[in-house]
């Protein structure tokens, strides 16, 4: 799960709409919530680099980090307290190695992609493979003049 409610017997507003949308948000932004409370390194369009520790993070990509340490593009180190980052002005973040063990990672078994095809064409070929289960279309059968009540190929 990307979200853990911090301490109170109620999540928040954004834990619940986390929760919810679960399935409509990609990996990238998992990650970035799976790294809240981590240590992470960011380094903006401008060239700074910020290492500290992620305590808020958006599906924009907007993030809020605290205890940072600043590296500007002239090599010169400052320390801030806390800080917020729009999401457009990130280059890269380096996130822990610990967070390649997430679960969404995983697959979900060993045979999470069995009978998917690859490519535009496999809506097609299931529709083959019925037609042929149901003793329908491809060249199993004598070809008739459309009499027999078959239907046409589908055509797209």
């Amino acid at each position: 799960m990307i979200t853990v409610a911090d301490g109170g017997s109620e999540a928040s507003d954004s834990d619940r709409y986390y929760t919810v949308t679960m399935g409509t948000i990609g990996i990238p932004v998992k990650l970035i919530h799976e790294a809240v409370g981590h240590v992470i390194t960011v380094e903006l369009k401008g060239g700074a680099a910020y290492r500290g520790t992620l305590y808020d993070a958006e599906d924009n990509f907007n993030i809020a980090m605290k205890d940072i340490a600043v590296t500007a593009p002239d090599g010169k180190q400052s320390h801030l307290e806390n800080v917020y980052i729009r999401g457009n002005m990130l280059r890269f973040i380096i996130v822990p190695d610990m967070l390649q063990q997430a679960p969404m990672f995983k697959r979900i078994g060993p045979n999470a992609m069995k009978g998917r095809g690859i490519g535009s064409a496999r809506g097609r070929a299931t529709i083959l493979r019925a037609q042929a289960r149901r003793g329908r279309g491809g060249s199993s059968g004598p070809s008739s003049g459309g009499a027999s009540g078959a239907r046409p190929p589908i055509r797209r």
